[in-house]
Formats: C-alpha cells, sequence, structure tokens
C-alpha cells in the first residue's frame, strides 16, 4: 500500500515509532483518553480504519468520542472511515444463525461499550456526510495468536451436549477485509467478519491443542464451569452464537484465505 499510499498511524507510545517508520507508516503521536494530543488528526487523512478498543470500564465509549471531536475540528473530514467492532454486540443467540440484520443485544459491559462506539460513528457519519462501516469481528486468531496458555494451564471446556457455538476469522483475512471495506463497504453498512466455519468451542480447544501437541481439555459440565472458571472465560461460553458471512462473501467480494481454523493451522 506504500506505493499508492501515504499511511499515518497513531501511536501512544513512543518506543513504537521505529517500528511505524520501519513499515513505510508515519507515526502521530496521541494518545485517545487526552483529547488535547489529538489535534494533528483533523484533516490528515481521506480514509480511516479504526481499531483502538474502548476503556476498559462504563458504558460509553470515551475514546471513540474524542476520536470523532478531534475529526470533526476540520472542513476535511474522512471520506471514508472502516471501525472493527466485535460480535459480541449481538449477546446470546442460543446457537442461532445470525445475519447482520438481527438486533445487538449485548450482554457484557464491553459489548455495551463496542455497541456504543458503533452507534456513535454510525450517527457522526450520516451527520458530517462520512461513509462509515463496521466489521464485526468474532475471536481473531493467527498462529501466535492460539490459546496455548489456557490449554497449558489445564483449564476445562464444555461437555459437548453443553457448549457453545463460537466463530473465528485469521488475522491476516480481517486486515484484507479491512482494507477492502475502505473501497467497497457500503454507507454505514455493518458486516459480519467472519469464516465459513463455526465450531463447537470445546472443539476449538481440541483443534489447536492437537496442532500444539498439548493435552486436549477436559469437559466438564455448564454447572461445573461455573465453580471452577474465571469470570472473562465464562462470559464467552455463556454466548453461542452462528455468524453468517454473506455479506462480506457478494458485497465485499472477499475470498478468503483461511476458511476455517482447521485450513489455517493445516498450512503450518
Amino acid at each position: 500500500m506504500q506505493s499508492r499510499y501515504r499511511l499515518y498511524g497513531l501511536v501512544r507510545d513512543p518506543t513504537e515509532i521505529k517500528k511505524l517508520r520501519a513499515i513505510g507508516v508515519t507515526p502521530i503521536i496521541g494518545d485517545l483518553d487526552n483529547p488535547s494530543t489529538l489535534r494533528r488528526l483533523a484533516g490528515i487523512a481521506e480514509w480511516m480504519l479504526h481499531t483502538a478498543p474502548p476503556p476498559a470500564s462504563g458504558h460509553h465509549d470515551q475514546r471513540t468520542a474524542n476520536l470523532l471531536n478531534a475529526l470533526g475540528k476540520s472542513g476535511m473530514v474522512p471520506q471514508r472511515i472502516v471501525y472493527i467492532s466485535t460480535s459480541g454486540v449481538y449477546g446470546n443467540c442460543d446457537g442461532a444463525l445470525v445475519p447482520e440484520t438481527r438486533r445487538p443485544n449485548p450482554q457484557t459491559a464491553r459489548a455495551v461499550r463496542r455497541a456504543d462506539a458503533e452507534n456513535q460513528l454510525r450517527r457522526w457519519g450520516n451527520s458530517h456526510g462520512v461513509s462509515t462501516c463496521i466489521l464485526r469481528a468474532p475471536g481473531i486468531y493467527a498462529i501466535d495468536r492460539l490459546p496455548v496458555e489456557r490449554l497449558k494451564k489445564a483449564m476445562p471446556a464444555l461437555t459437548q451436549e453443553e457448549d457453545s457455538y463460537t466463530n473465528h476469522i485469521h488475522a491476516d483475512d480481517l486486515a484484507r477485509i479491512a482494507l477492502i471495506g475502505l473501497t467497497r463497504a457500503k454507507r454505514g453498512r455493518i458486516y459480519n467478519t467472519v469464516d465459513d466455519c463455526p465450531m463447537k468451542m470445546g472443539d476449538y480447544f481440541d483443534l489447536v491443542a492437537a496442532h500444539c501437541k498439548l493435552p486436549r481439555p477436559s469437559r466438564v459440565s455448564r454447572a461445573e464451569a461455573l465453580a471452577t472458571l474465571p469470570a472473562i472465560s465464562l462470559s464467552f461460553m455463556n454466548e453461542s452464537r452462528r455468524l453468517t458471512n454473506t455479506r462480506i462473501c457478494e458485497e465485499l467480494r472477499i475470498k478468503l484465505r483461511y476458511s476455517s481454523v482447521c485450513d489455517a493451522l493445516a498450512d503450518r
């Protein structure tokens, strides 16, 4: 992309500047938690990829609010913004197929903040004439982003009968979808950025365990899991859904490199 576009990257840690420059990105020092550091963002880019997570508490994404306030202080707002959100905004769907038309029902605080960020971006885009695109991503994985530590700690998974469906997208495919979204996404559109194969969570752990030559997790009932697993793990187990990806395939004309976790692990 460096040969066709000039790339900027917002970074709050000065030690990351050299890394950005090494890959052809011009760094801009700023912190989404400190609005006074964001002045240089106004009018700097025609397209923007927003990947920053919301704050760790509350029901409002003040970081996105600070970003949009900074962008609005120039007569030259971006033409397009792509935001990477989370499929967690759907909440628990009891294993049902979930298209983008399903009404959000966030059930965790972090998902509520993500839904707030989505709403802010879509409202701001409408009022400023900016094309916004929301990518709802599930579990993002890569060969160096697998639940290896969880397996090493021998944390159990749910029995097959009580297990939840989970969805995945390889980091490389998500990056491609985000870039393509900047050029092909419909105005104000939401896209499930997910591969072709939803899996039961325990089956995913078994697959990774086999790949990494680690013991498979034991299987326990949901009642036993409630007594033994940390709250963050339980929050994922309490939500079951199977995302559809028709929109990214038909509208964005995406051809996934990895249509399933199995394909990605077999490639290594």
